[in-house]
């Protein structure tokens, strides 16, 4: 651990705190429907969609509406990327002439984009077609983005409201999100990405010829234009099979410290969009100080265990930290904040390999995952996810003193507290019940690279990665097999949708509740201690939840590999 490693992480945590506030503004105005300085460009252009989708937009849904239309709208993505997967070989921007993707591939990877996953069975220079990777990847990584924010929308108009039956349209939605946010961001980064090196082209694969006279085939195509909204959206698929590991979708320094910066650019936004629509913006920076202070403990431990090596490393001479799976022109400090980064949000993109990580270094990962993606989280995702939890922990705080919790002027009430609950006990059921599975099925234990506790944890971070919404993988699991396509896209089905259907739930029955004034008995909500009463809510849940899974696997490793051990 070094004082420039401190800096640069000091140095990315001021940026995304400055980026909070404007960008919140903005977003606010856009989902209002209030006048921004894009609107002489894009509101023609908005009302065309509406007129041609045939759309009102001032007729806002009750939010069983805005769920089915959600869910409706899934479906017409999943049939996209499953048909244009299937039919690859006679579709045309396929100059590797790639075959047809086979079903249960093509069946995994379009349950993974619509759920904004990106978990990837494949390697996609050597797999996906330049058509499948823009109109069904590209597209959908702009649309299951766009989903997110607006449910997190809804679910804090949830808050604001009083006495209503409707929380928004989802089609209006998702629309001015894809408008006036992802598209016009993405345009200028997708330019920054280019000038840094990254491929966009629509021309063949190169034939280079190698100092030993061999011939070698160098994999391009519309890189930038993915890469950025990969990032920005918390997609996370990779172009290629290397991920941010691979130089031409992370060539630089600069371009690996403004991809971290994109992932959780929007999440944190968010939480100002919160303040802002229920008319306090204290209410925003105290949930954001609860994200910052299980990240920065996140980071802090990832970068200690791999600065410090392992036993093992230090009898072999290699001191220094651990750089096995690292990419050195990003070095430790970069690769231990990017992998904390990209599990804290539910992006899942990689400029290491975890699986090479040290085991308590290995684990922050997995645990920020576990925990529900809720650090920052996803784009929308780990907004509404956070308020799940602050929602139990006003509940916990109504039982401490014996009065009904309240919360922005909003009674929390049984209804509240059930679906809350419901929907973060989805998470556990699906991540240790297919891992228990998985660890006892013959084909599924085929598919592990290694045995002991080190396997174990490769398992429960694919299901943890898939329930998740994640899409990081810990790489040595062969995933690619009848039994780990099906049921991991299980997961990531469950995982995003059984998820969202109780917290917009909760949308709908606070929106129609009345506000309440602050009373003498009112807890605080924007000051220390209720940003350490939901941090302690979220590390307790997690912790009676997933600890003994992280025992079986992670702190045994740990344990073990401090003794002279290695699996």
């Amino acid at each position: 651990m070094t004082m420039i490693g401190w800096l640069q992480i000091i140095l990315y945590c001021v940026i995304i705190v400055a980026l909070t506030k404007p960008l919140g503004w903005y977003m606010t105005r856009v989902f209002n429907g209030e006048r921004t300085f894009l609107s002489p460009v894009l509101r023609p252009i908005e009302i065309g969609i509406y007129w041609f989708s045939g759309v009102d937009e001032k007729r806002e849904q009750h939010w069983l509406t805005y769920t089915v239309a959600m869910l409706l709208f899934h479906v017409g993505g999943f049939l996209i990327i499953y048909g244009v997967m299937r039919l690859q070989d006679v579709l045309p921007f396929n100059p590797a002439g790639q075959s047809a993707v086979a079903a249960d591939l093509s069946f995994n990877t379009a349950i993974s984009f619509i759920t904004n996953t990106n978990w990837q069975n494949y390697g996609g220079e050597s797999t996906i077609s330049y058509l499948v990777q823009m109109l069904g990847l590209t597209h959908q990584n702009f649309l299951s983005a766009a989903t997110g924010i607006a449910l997190a929308v809804a679910l804090i108009r949830g808050f604001s409201r009083a006495s209503m039956r409707t929380v928004g349209n989802f089609w209006v939605d998702v629309t001015r999100c894809t408008l006036y946010v992802l598209l016009p961001i993405c345009i200028v980064y997708t330019l920054f990405l280019v000038s840094q090196g990254m491929p966009q082209t629509l021309g063949d694969y190169v034939e280079a010829t190698t100092l030993e006279g061999a011939k070698q085939t160098i994999a391009v195509g519309p890189v930038a234009s993915q890469v950025a909204i990969k990032m920005l959206g918390t997609n996370g698929g990779g172009f290629f099979n290397a991920n941010a590991a691979h130089p031409f979708e992370n060539p630089t320094a600069l371009s690996n410290f403004v991809q971290m910066l994109s992932i959780f650019t929007l999440g944190a936004a968010l939480t100002n969009v919160f303040g802002r629509m229920v008319g306090n913006q204290r209410q925003g920076w105290a949930i954001l100080s609860v994200m910052g202070v299980l990240f920065l403990a996140g980071v802090a431990i990832t970068y200690w265990a791999e600065a410090n090596g392992t036993p093992t490393l230090h009898a072999l001479g290699l001191t220094g930290g651990n750089m096995e799976g690292k990419e050195v022109r990003f070095g430790i400090v970069a690769s231990s904040l990017f992998a904390v980064i990209t599990t804290a949000a539910s992006c899942g993109a990689v400029n290491a390999m975890h699986d090479s990580f040290t085991a308590l270094g290995g684990m922050i990962p997995l645990i920020n995952i576990e925990l529900g993606e809720i650090i920052v989280g996803g784009v929308g995702a780990g907004m509404y996810g956070m308020l799940l939890f602050v929602i139990l922990a006003i509940f916990v705080a109504g039982l401490m003193v014996g009065r009904t919790p309240e919360y922005v002027g909003k009674k929390i009430e049984a209804r509240e507290v059930k679906m809350a609950m419901l929907a973060i006990l989805v998470l556990p059921l699906m991540i240790l019940g297919w891992t228990a599975v998985g660890v006892v099925y013959p084909a599924a234990v085929a598919s592990m690279a290694n045995a002991g506790p080190h396997g174990f944890t490769e398992v429960l971070y694919a299901f943890t990665s898939a329930t998740g919404n994640n899409g990081s993988a810990f790489a040595g699991l062969t995933g690619n097999t009848f039994f780990y396509n099906l049921t991991l896209a299980s997961a990531m089905f469950v995982g995003r949708f059984f998820m969202i259907i109780p917290a917009m739930a909760i949308a709908g029955s606070l929106a129609a509740k009345k506000s309440i004034p602050p009373s003498a008995g009112t807890l605080p909500t924007t000051g220390g201690l209720f940003v350490g009463l939901v941090v302690g809510v979220v590390l307790i849940i997690g912790g009676l939840t997933f600890f003994p899974a992280l025992a079986l696997g992670p702190i045994v490793e740990h344990l073990a590999m401090n003794a002279g051990q290695v699996f």
